[in-house]
């Protein structure tokens, strides 16, 4: 979230301030770190309902890959971002790289600038730079954020291409029986009216449809067209949407499975922010927006347990955040001393896991949806043609 902060630094006058962070009090963190003395501290609120998309998204892996790049191969941070600003032929992310250099010039932070910029950098990238500021390693930071980001990117990826044949089967299937439904069923109900005889009662439901449409089309057309308001006004309702959300998560066989992919990228977050040498309390504040709403509860009760002086297996078991095989892996990272190693292990177990679900999953749903819509259209067909079964038998 972004917040609005007035500070003053030195003998100079009072600046203003907009600093993506958790909540209040981590910007006001923030704002103390870079030598500021908060005066006060507001959420910034966006006046406009429906703002403009931004022009040009920033190229956030490519950035960090061709910065690691030249950072390794020996030029200083100011020379590699003015060569990445020279070689930009995109003007929106050439002026972000500029304000970037700008706010270096000045002695700020990296960190800053990329708070400061017009790119909505991830809060989650602002606070890996900002912990490899303390302890020098910028470099191994961004290979960090890099390989995070790429596996984050291969799992979204093999869910949506696992996805993409059910998805379209089911649409084609559904447009085909609309089709059925709207059009040719009608058109069979005008030449089925005088045939009369003992059809079959699923026959005469589907005449008595072709009929009802055949004589209130434009109260259907219009029916349609206000359910398809309705529907997209619903999802854009965010009480509509937590609804939904917790609706899937109650599915007996998909809600532990998303259970498990939150767990999973809430892990690999955490593991990467406490390699870069960042606190764990603040780490866990930076990626709590990554959890379901109700996960992020259980998280405040952990991290209220963390600061007390309990262990960090301990706390996470407690409040439901944690499962037999990683309570075992963090009890070894808290004797070894390396948790953020193995907490990005844990979320490589469950990544690799939920890859193999996904695919057994798509196996077995494929040939039911086939069969499924081929049982629904083949009936609709199958109920259409009685009545001429029924005509060629009176005639014979």
């Amino acid at each position: 979230m972004r917040y609005e902060v007035k500070a003053l630094r030195g003998s100079g006058g009072p600046t203003a301030l907009i600093l993506n962070a958790a909540d209040a009090n981590d910007a006001t963190a923030q704002a103390v770190a870079q030598g500021y003395t908060v005066i006060a501290i507001k959420a910034k609120q966006s006046l406009i309902v429906w703002s403009k998309p931004r022009k040009t998204k920033f190229p956030l892996v490519l950035f960090s890959q061709e910065l690691l790049a030249l950072l390794d191969a020996g030029l200083a941070l100011v020379e590699a971002l003015e060569t990445l600003a020279e070689k930009e032929l995109r003007p929106g992310v050439k002026n972000t790289l500029k304000q970037i250099v700008e706010c270096l010039y000045e002695g700020h932070p990296l960190s800053y600038g990329l708070q400061q910029s017009e790119a909505d950098f991830p809060p989650l990238y602002v606070a890996a730079v900002r912990a490899s500021e303390k302890t020098g390693a910028l470099s191994e930071a961004l290979a960090r954020y890099v390989t995070y980001q790429l596996q984050m990117d291969g799992i979204r990826q093999k869910v949506v291409s696992a996805s993409i044949y059910p998805v379209l089967l089911a649409g084609v299937g559904g447009l085909v029986m609309i089709f059925l439904m709207l059009y040719v069923v009608p058109r069979f109900s005008h030449i089925y009216a005088d045939i009369g005889g003992d059809l079959p009662f699923m026959s005469r439901m589907l005449i008595g449809w072709g009929q009802l449409i055949s004589d209130h089309s434009d109260g259907l057309m219009i029916g349609i067209v206000l359910l398809i308001a309705s529907l997209i006004y619903l999802v854009t309702r965010t009480s509509f949407k937590q609804w939904l959300t917790h609706a899937i998560w109650r599915l007996p066989t998909i809600g532990p499975r998303l259970h498990l992919y939150q767990l999973a990228r809430f892990y690999r977050s955490l593991g990467m922010l406490l390699r870069g040498g960042m606190p764990v309390v603040t780490a866990l504040k930076m990626v709590a927006d990554l959890l379901q709403m109700s996960l992020r509860d259980q998280l405040e009760l952990a991290a209220a347990s963390i600061r007390e002086g309990q262990s960090i297996s301990q706390s996470m078991e407690r409040n439901g955040l944690t499962t037999p095989v990683a309570l075992r892996m963090l009890r070894v990272g808290e004797r070894t001393g390396k948790m953020g190693e193995m907490m990005e292990r844990i979320a490589s177990f469950y990544e690799e896991e939920m890859a193999r679900w996904v695919e057994r999953f798509t196996k077995l749903f494929e040939p039911l949806l086939m069969v499924f819509i081929g049982l629904l259209i083949g009936g609709i067909v199958v109920l259409m043609y009685f009545p001429i079964f029924e005509l060629a038998g009176s005639i014979q």
